[in-house]
């Protein structure tokens, strides 16, 4: 959901060194609209100051503008302000270490984790209480909350799921003579195929402000059990299955499955690619057809694929509302973000939404089920969707330097030119890393 006037001009929402897709009329990467941080810490008055970022077209700012000065909770009022995504961690670091940021925000999916490090978030235990008591709890959908659980406490709560989901074009598929694939093995062959038929059989990219080739890297790698920290948070680059996810990848390369030119491949490329009937199959954003103006029901979502060990998984990004120390009042804040939570299912109702959402009501209303790849996604992708911390679980300030920063960068790159060998390709990738993590 990064959203900007062009798609190649990205700033990772989630990591702070560097998604979730934008309403398909917005493009994929960063922001638009208006607004900077500039009013009393907190809330103005005592008001409570919710600071929102462009999640998708205009008109979803307006709307949750409008919840939000609807709240009138523990005898409080709350202002609405939209910060850009371009050089968001800047104008939040600013804004805090001057008393002057929010009581509470969106923002980088990885954000709260690192604020918490200086002492900056308050934790949601309270929300969760106010939440089991008011039955929002049992809503959520299994598995959302717990990467935010920490040994001191909830250092917030989600609100919206980017997924990365598989997209292929059936007509092309056809065309090939082949069916979805649903294994490496048949991804392959499939690929080869539809190179015959001047098409491409895994379609990703790595150009100027485009992370999808960047979590096409990690969405391989965890696909087959593997990923970049152990369950307990450890750095874990070389380990076998990325190894082997990696040498899959340059296989893919070497066959021209992935199109040559991909390393330079911006989100607009891609779009283009879906539109004219270049791209057969691929990870790519929600929305997919409304995005490159194909709604006649040739794209659709295959099924999450197996890897050679018949590891089946996906890649998801969980977005957030955390709360800050800052605040006029942390019981408004508090209320507040209850308060928000239970009005969500109108910006799905509004269709000004291209996320998944993370209640089961909302996936139950006519606005979000009528779509087929919808409920497919949650159906069979939140189920075994896993984010950066695979192999582990738990959300971390260490997955911000990891998410869109340098090293994942120039390893995509490397492996998408096919200059290299995989374990070259991956100690390079642990030393970028190791440079920039705590551990």
């Amino acid at each position: 959901m990064n959203v900007q006037s062009t798609a190649n001009k990205a700033f990772s929402r989630r990591g702070f060194l560097g998604l979730t897709a934008a309403a398909v009329s917005a493009p994929l990467l960063a922001a638009c609209g208006g607004g900077s941080a500039s009013q009393g810490g907190g809330g103005a008055g005592g008001s409570i100051k919710f600071w929102d970022m462009p999640w998708a077209t205009p008109a979803y700012n307006d709307a949750a503008k409008k919840i939000a000065e609807g709240f009138s909770g523990a005898n409080t009022k709350a202002s609405y302000q939209l910060i850009q995504w371009n050089n968001f961690y800047q104008t939040f670091s600013s804004a805090i270490a001057s008393k002057t940021g929010p009581a509470v925000s969106t923002g980088g999916g990885f954000q709260a984790f690192q604020f918490e490090e200086q002492g900056q978030i308050a934790y949601a235990d309270k929300v969760i209480e106010k939440l089991k008591a008011n039955g929002q709890f049992d809503d959520f959908l299994p598995g959302v909350l717990e990467p935010f659980k920490t040994d001191k406490g909830y250092v917030a709560v989600p609100w919206q799921l980017d997924m990365r989901p598989l997209w292929y074009r059936k007509s092309l598929l056809e065309k090939a003579g082949v069916d979805v694939p649903t294994d490496w093995a048949s991804l392959l062959e499939a690929g080869k195929a539809l190179k015959n038929v001047g098409a491409f059989g895994f379609v990703t990219g790595s150009g100027a402000g485009n992370n999808i080739g960047n979590h096409t890297m990690m969405l391989m790698m965890i696909n087959n059990g593997g990923g970049v920290f152990t369950p307990n948070g450890e750095l874990d680059v070389m380990n076998d299955r990325n190894v082997e996810a990696v040498e899959f990848m340059l296989e893919l390369v070497s066959n021209g499955i992935i199109d040559p030119a991909a390393v330079s491949y911006t989100t607009d490329n891609l779009d283009t690619q879906w539109k004219d009937g270049k791209a057969a199959f691929g990870p790519y954003v929600l929305g997919l057809p409304e995005r490159v103006g194909d709604t006649s029901g040739d794209i659709m979502v295959a099924s999450p694929i197996a890897g050679p060990h018949g590891d089946k998984t996906a890649l998801v990004f969980p977005n957030n509302i955390m709360m800050y120390t800052n605040t006029p009042s942390q019981e408004a804040s508090e209320e507040f973000v209850v308060y928000y939570l239970g009005k969500l299912k109108e910006l799905w109702q509004q269709k000004l939404m291209n996320a998944l959402p993370v209640f089961k009501s909302i996936t139950e209303i006519p606005e979000f089920s009528s779509d087929p790849n919808n409920m497919k996604i949650i159906n069979e992708y939140v189920p075994i969707a896993k984010t950066f911390a695979s192999q582990g679980t738990a959300l971390s300030a260490d997955l911000a330097a990891l998410d869109g920063g340098q090293a994942l960068n120039q390893f995509t790159q490397t492996v998408l030119t096919g200059k290299t060998d995989a374990k070259s390709a991956l100690t390079a990738f642990e030393s970028g890393l190791k440079s920039v993590l705590k551990k």
